[in-house]
C-alpha cells in the first residue's frame, strides 16, 4: 500500500487540530530529554564514560531515538504535504513546461515528494507516457531520492541549517544540472525499445478535496510506511556511526578523507556507490566521519553518491534504459557530485 493511497476518514471535524498541537508540544518535550536520558543509560552501566565503549555507548543511545523522533515528526507532516502531490498531479505539473524552467521543477519538486530509487521504474514510465523530457525525468530521478525531506530534516537536526540549507543547495544544483546536460544530449534513443512505443496517456489532473483529519490519515500511513522500513537502516547506521566514533583514530580518517588528499573525493564516491542504504542509514555515519576528521566536502560527496547513485537503483532502472543511457546518467551525476567535493574542500 502505497502512501499515496486515499486515507481512512476516521477523524471528527473538532479533533485534528487539538491532536496536532498536542503532539507537537509531547514531542518538543521528548526532543528535549534526549541528551540527559542517553547520559544518565550510560552512566547506570559499568562503563567508563570517558572510554572508547562509553563514548560509542552514549552516541547509540542519543542518536537512535533522536533521529527516529526526527524522522517520525517530519514523515507524518510530509505525508499531510503528499497528498498535494500524487503521480497524476506531478506529471501534471511537468509536462508541457519548457527545459530549463521544467528541470528546476521537477528538481523542486523532488524535495516534497515520496519517492524513492525504489519508485524509478513506475515513475520513469509514467513520466515518459505524460511527454514529460527525458532530461527533466532525470532531475525529477535524481532529486526525489537525494534532496528529500529524511536527508534535510536529519542534517538539519545533526549538523544545523547552515549544513541543510548547503546540502539542499548542492543536491539541486546536481539535478538540475545533470537533467539539464542529459536532456541537451537527445538520448531518447536509447530507452528500451518497449518503454519508447508506449502510448501517450494525457497529463490532465484534477484534484479532489480532502479534509485535515483524511491529510492526517495520511501522516499516520506514511510513518508506518517509511519509518517501519527504514528503521534497520537507521539502527545499522548509527550503530556504525556509533563504532566510528568511539574506536576510529582521528588521525585515521583523516589521512584518507581529508582536504590534502586529492584522491579522497573520487574514493569516497567509488565507495558510497554499491552501498545499499538511504539518507536515514548514511548520516549518522556521515556525523561520525566528520567529527573524526574527515573534509566536509569529501563526506557530501560519499553521501551523495550512495543516495543519488547506489547499484540497486541503477540494476533497477536497467528494465527501461539502455546501457549506454545509464552509463551517461552515472557519468553526469558523477561529475557533479566530484565537483561539489573539490569545490568544498576548497572553500571550507
Amino acid at each position: 500500500m502505497s502512501t499515496l493511497t486515499a486515507p481512512l476518514k476516521r477523524w471528527p471535524a473538532r479533533q485534528p487540530l487539538v491532536f496536532l498541537t498536542l503532539a507537537a508540544l509531547a514531542w518538543f518535550a521528548l526532543y528535549q530529554l534526549l541528551d540527559p536520558a542517553a547520559e544518565a543509560l550510560v552512566a547506570a552501566l559499568p562503563v567508563d564514560r570517558a572510554s572508547h565503549l562509553g563514548g560509542a555507548l552514549q552516541f547509540f543511545f542519543y542518536d537512535t531515538p533522536k533521529v527516529l523522533l526526527l524522522l517520525t515528526g517530519v514523515v507524518f507532516v510530509m505525508g499531510m504535504i503528499n497528498s498535494y502531490f500524487t503521480p497524476e498531479r506531478t506529471r501534471a505539473l511537468l509536462a508541457g513546461r519548457s527545459e530549463g524552467v521544467a528541470n528546476v521543477m521537477a528538481a523542486s519538486l523532488g524535495i516534497v515528494t515520496p519517492f524513492c530509487s525504489c519508485s524509478a521504474v513506475p515513475l520513469f514510465i509514467g513520466f515518459v507516457q505524460a511527454g514529460v523530457p527525458l532530461g527533466v525525468t532525470f532531475s525529477f530521478l535524481i532529486s526525489a531520492p537525494m534532496v528529500n525531506e529524511v536527508a534535510l530534516t536529519l542534517l538539519f537536526g545533526m549538523f544545523g541549517w547552515k549544513v541543510a540549507l548547503l546540502y539542499l543547495g548542492l543536491g539541486l544544483s546536481v539535478a538540475i544540472v545533470a537533467g539539464w546536460v542529459i536532456g541537451r544530449l537527445k538520448m531518447e534513443a536509447y530507452l528500451e525499445d518497449w518503454v519508447r512505443n508506449m502510448p501517450r496517456m494525457s497529463a490532465d489532473f484534477e484534484a479532489t478535496g480532502m479534509s485535515l483529519g483524511e491529510r492526517m490519515d495520511g501522516g499516520f500511513h506514511a510513518v508506518r510506511e517509511i519509518v517501519g522500513k527504514v528503521w534497520p537502516y537507521i539502527l545499522g547506521g548509527i550503530a556504525l556511526g556509533a563504532l566510528i566514533h568511539g574506536y576510529v583514530p582521528q588521525d585515521f580518517m583523516a589521512s584518507f578523507m581529508g582536504k590534502e588528499v586529492w584522491w579522497s573525493v573520487p574514493l569516497a564516491v567509488i565507495i558510497g556507490v554499491p552501498m545499499y542504504t538511504n539518507a536515514a542509514g548514511v548520516i549518522p555515519i556521515v556525523q561520525a566521519l566528520l567529527a573524526k576528521g574527515a573534509a566536509l566536502g569529501t563526506v557530501l560527496a560519499f553521501m551523495m553518491s550512495v543516495i543519488a547513485l547506489s547499484l540497486p537503483e541503477m540494476i533497477i532502472l536497467r528494465k527501461v534504459l539502455q546501457v549506454r543511457l545509464i552509463a551517461t546518467f552515472v557519468g553526469v551525476v558523477a561529475a557533479g557530485i566530484l565537483l561539489v567535493g573539490y569545490v568544498f574542500n576548497a572553500v571550507l
